[in-house]
């Protein structure tokens, strides 16, 4: 029924119908940086591609609707049969089916591909983050079987493939396949040695039965999964090994995989984690028994550095809305978006999300280089990255939310759903104090890390003062030794806001570059969001955040 109690006025249009990729200048700068020029073309018009349906309204409904409608287990069949299948709604499958044929999935093996699928990667998580669990582990999977070059050559084209075959079939039928992982236990969590699953050695060379559970396996619906248990004929003796466990065998059985139950988590409510057991479950070696651990390091390296973009993608869909809601909206006399307290608080999050996104892409472009360097900077800057854009996530998608005002705080804005996804990154694959101890092992043990990390930021010495100042004293921390583990936090903070400053430095506008160092190298900042020093620069830094109309 119309009524006439009022008019709707001063509430922001929807922010749809963009291009999610063109209209992050930051991003698309990166990519223009660290593509070859012959690739750029090619590059560009896919991401835009992506980065229109990103935008598209048909993409935002998708992503409402996987989060509304979460995953439902059935354990059986009407007839009591155990089937332990996972069913997703239509929108997950749209947006898991669009991220496959668009490439995030195969980064391995085209010229650029690490570059051009992280960026494809934060352009489609900013719709839903919870559908990129299995793009994740599908792409992470590749260097783990790698150590095994047979398995490599069987399973590696289907997960780079750009095919997406959703059905619960023998691997040898599809044309494209999904992997999941599943490695902590209830009693050991990160600690993987502590595992108590068992690897019983079968006749057929490389073959095993497995007995055990996992506390958290996501994506159970995948085509494969890689598992830690302990191998060894007399029941674990030769250590934590890696194996994949098929969900169909290729006889066209299930395999034993019997989903428990499925998490109730706080956010990432689109995608299915679970809690499986095995019990005499047919699984294949990957890598050396007993190297388990060693055989899964490039695995996780990639996947957090996922946890990195998928954290940028967050802050940056954060800023987006929050600078889309103070341009359309007026008050106390005028647009919210020239108010000099608000342009403060707008700034400081357009800052964070731009060095995120930065550290981000350069990370990806290491992944594609062949130069050593590049690859010893991975070891020691990916855990760096991972603690600290994974850590500021959380607060930065609050304050974002509240820069919508009661708005914000309502589900139909979209901002709740980011904000519980906001700490997932920095639980996943190692939480803060893992990473932490994890950079605290590359400096003793692989100096050739740390000194491709000092090359980096040395790339920018001498450009700021401050960034020269805080590059002393990180030094200055390392200086003493004898205390270093409880301030590990302390220490790969200042790390990764001086690898943040020299990249800034080097390559942001330098209104960006200048108010970054001021605020987080040169100490003058607050603790929260929307304390930066005063500057006439600041609304460019927001200018350059919005979205072009």
């Amino acid at each position: 029924m119309a009524t006439s109690t009022h008019t709707v006025t001063n509430q922001p249009p929807p922010l749809v119908g963009y291009d999610v990729f063109d209209a992050d200048r930051a991003l698309a700068e990166a990519v223009e940086r660290h593509l070859a020029p012959e690739l750029l073309e090619t590059a560009r018009r896919e991401l835009s591609e992506l980065g229109r349906a990103a935008g598209s309204a048909q993409a935002q409904r998708w992503g409402a609707q996987a989060d509304e409608n979460p995953p439902v287990l059935h354990t059986h069949d009407r007839y009591g049969n155990r089937i332990d299948e996972v069913e997703f709604h239509p929108a997950w499958h749209r947006l898991l089916g669009k991220a496959v044929t668009s490439g995030l999935t195969n980064a391995w093996g085209r010229p650029g591909g690490h570059v051009r699928r992280a960026a494809g990667f934060l352009v489609w998580s900013q719709v839903d983050a919870g559908h990129g669990c299995p793009v994740s582990m599908t792409h992470a999977a590749v260097p783990a079987l790698r150590t095994d070059p047979a398995l490599a050559a069987e399973w590696e084209p289907r997960l780079t493939s750009q095919v997406y075959a959703e059905e619960l079939r023998p691997a040898p039928e599809k044309s494209g396949a999904l992997f999941g992982m599943a490695m902590t236990e209830k009693q050991g969590g990160s600690d993987v040695r502590a595992n108590t699953t068992r690897a019983r050695p079968l006749a057929a060379e490389g073959e095993y039965e497995l007995t055990g559970h996992k506390w958290f396996c996501s994506a159970p619906m995948s085509d494969g999964f890689l598992v830690l248990a302990q191998a060894g004929a007399a029941g674990g003796q030769g250590g934590p090994t890696c194996f994949l466990v098929p969900r169909v065998l290729d006889d066209g059985t299930r395999n034993v995989f019997a989903v428990q139950r499925l998490k109730d988590k706080l956010g990432n409510r689109s995608n299915a984690s679970s809690e499986v057991e095995f019990d005499g479950t047919w699984a294949r070696r990957v890598g050396e028994e007993g190297r388990g651990v060693r055989t899964i390091i490039g695995m996780v390296a990639a996947t957090r550095l996922d946890c990195v973009v998928g954290s940028a993608a967050l802050m940056r869909q954060a800023v987006v809305q929050a600078v889309h809601h103070a341009g359309h909206r007026s008050a106390f006399g005028g647009p919210l978006i020239d108010k000099p307290l608000m342009r403060n608080v707008l700034a400081d999050l357009a800052l964070e999300s731009e060095a995120a996104t930065t550290l981000a892409l350069r990370l990806a472009a290491a992944y594609d280089s062949d130069g050593e360097a590049d690859r010893a900077l991975l070891r020691i800057a990916v855990p760096v990255a991972k603690y600290w854009v994974t850590k500021r996530c959380t607060p930065h998608t609050a304050e974002a939310l509240e820069c919508l005002g009661g708005n914000g705080y309502v589900e139909e804005s979209g901002m709740p759903r980011l904000l519980r996804e906001s700490p997932l990154n920095s639980i996943w694959e190692g939480s803060g104090n893992v990473q932490a101890l994890d950079v605290l092992r590359a400096l003793r043990r692989e100096p050739e890390a740390f000194d491709a990390y000092l090359r980096e930021i040395g790339s920018a010495r001498g450009a700021d003062h401050r960034l020269d100042a805080a590059i002393k004293g990180m030094l200055t921390e390392l200086a003493d030794l004898r205390t270093v583990e409880v301030r590990a936090r302390r220490l790969v903070e200042r790390m990764a806001l001086v690898l943040q400053g020299s990249l800034l430095v080097r390559w942001a506008p330098p209104e960006v570059a200048d108010t970054f160092c001021a605020s987080r190298l040169g100490g003058d900042w607050g603790a929260a969001f929307g304390t930066l020093p005063y500057g006439p620069d600041l609304a460019a830094v927001v200018e350059r955040a919005r979205v072009p109309e």
